[in-house]
């Protein structure tokens, strides 16, 4: 089954929900990615380095640097990848309330990684976006 497209019936459905944990984004090698086995999450091949993000744990378990320290938000809501907007208004909404925010899109899902600080206020602003929705 494809996800949902229509805007309003994302927004209103989203259901943002924190994922347990601590993540981090970091830089490493292909010698330290086969380490690693199948614990990152994500895994992105660039021209410059690999990233991967991963928990907290795990890369201090591997000795990984890494700058800052992320929660995980997921948007529960099944959007369609060629779903247009929701993204748009959700990183426009935190990034008004200064919140940084960095995306991933997955098959059903949509997911935030915002500052661990701030996860709680992210959380607020999108329950209230998403209650303010009239269908």
């Amino acid at each position: 089954m494809s996800g949902y497209r229509d805007l309003s019936f994302l927004l209103k459905n989203m259901e943002p929900v924190q994922v347990p944990g601590s993540f981090i984004f970091t830089k490493i090698s292909g010698e330290t990615l086969e380490t690693l086995g199948s614990s990152p999450i994500l895994v992105y091949r660039e021209a410059e380095a690999i990233t991967v993000i991963l928990t907290k744990e795990i890369a201090e378990a591997h000795s990984l640097p890494y700058e800052s320290v992320w929660s995980l938000i997921s948007l529960t809501v099944h959007s369609d990848l060629e779903a247009v907007g929701l993204l748009a208004k959700v990183t426009g909404i935190l990034a008004d309330a200064g919140i940084t925010t960095n995306v991933v899109s997955a098959y059903y899902h949509d997911h935030l990684f915002v500052p661990q600080q701030r996860v709680q206020e992210a959380l607020i602003i999108l329950k209230n976006l998403s209650n303010s929705i009239v269908e």
